[in-house]
């Protein structure tokens, strides 16, 4: 019968010790990643200037603010601007379109990349993969202005559109002037510029998944779309979530620029929106009081609908934008 025997340490022979880190001061290691916090310095000057200092501009909030007497010397209100504002009808009219549209958005934009992102993953070729990535991506880079004037030659009184109905023996439809289809024709816009664009973080995400899991499910028999709805999806849904949240967010804000280009087509009680106006009663008309108070309720419903969906997520398990207090 054999027995394991431990070989006895020899005397005097040292004990080998762990390598003790020794805790670095703020200037070592300031010192040590200087490099780094310098390639990150003009990131967080941008934010600083343009998103953090200018958050203390929304005192006039709060004041009969005048240009001219600056921020101390306007006469304190306290909230006679927020009920000044909810008690314009104009507001509500305006609050209702910007709803409207982001529902819109909602069900047809948030989709359509994630739709783009699937297809291009399943073409086999990688030439066609990178030709169309690159077709799709292209309309981002042009500026709202040429994309309205594309618009309005397709689907304008006078454009393709209106011209091929007429030939076909239908009446004439210009979609440009059309109130009841504004925020769709704001959301086919905005597909067509930047669903491209938004596939680029999906297929990464697509990117990520272990083919281990696509060879398995094919050992098991499962077909194409068992494929796609029991590994493909559940794959990104976590990418999913997080643009859901952070989409939810900016609800509120709904395209300054592409909604002011168009406004004036189907009058201001059908193309007003929360940010148009403030830009015309604050800036125009120099409410900047009332203004300023409409810019702080959207700033709270849209962090109140951030975290509230980001709890949610957390009920269902998953991570959302920021790990919970229990994880």
């Amino acid at each position: 019968m054999s027995a394991t025997t431990e070989t006895p340490k020899r005397a005097g022979t040292p004990t080998p010790r762990k390598p003790v880190r020794r805790k670095l001061t703020l200037g070592q290691r300031l010192k040590r990643d200087r490099v780094m916090l310098l390639l990150a310095l003009p990131g967080l000057l941008y934010f600083l200037v343009f998103h953090y200092v200018p958050l203390l501009g929304n005192v006039i909030a709060f004041q009969d603010y005048q240009p001219y007497l600056g921020f101390f010397d306007s006469v304190w209100v306290g909230l006679e601007n927020f009920t000044d504002a909810f008690a314009d009808p104009q507001f509500w009219s305006a609050l209702g379109n910007t709803l409207l549209i982001a529902l819109a958005q909602l069900i047809l934009f948030f989709p359509a990349p994630i739709a783009l992102a699937l297809l291009l993953n399943s073409v086999i070729s990688d030439k066609i993969r990178r030709f169309v990535q690159s077709v799709v991506y292209l309309p981002h880079f042009v500026g709202w202005v040429l994309i309205v004037s594309i618009f309005q030659q397709l689907l304008g009184a006078a454009g393709l559109l209106p011209n091929v109905l007429e030939a076909v023996g239908l009446p004439r439809y210009d979609m440009m002037t059309d109130p009841g289809a504004f925020p769709w024709l704001l959301t086919i816009q905005l597909v067509w510029k930047d669903m491209g664009w938004g596939t680029i973080i999906f297929l990464a995400a697509l990117l990520a998944i272990d083919q281990q899991l696509y060879e398995a499910a094919a050992v098991d028999g499962a077909g194409r779309w068992r494929r796609l709805w029991h590994v493909t999806l559940p794959g990104i849904t976590p990418i999913i979530i997080l643009l859901f949240i952070l989409n939810l967010g900016s609800i509120l804000s709904v395209g300054f620029e592409q909604i002011l280009l168009q406004r004036d087509n189907v009058g201001a009680e059908s193309g007003e929106v929360l940010d148009t106006y403030i830009f015309f009663n604050g800036i125009q008309n120099g409410e900047w009081g009332p203004s300023a108070a409409i810019g702080i309720v959207k700033a709270v419903v849209g962090t109140a609908l951030l975290l509230g969906a980001n709890k949610i997520a957390h009920y269902f398990g998953h991570e959302g934008i920021y790990r919970g207090a229990d994880k």
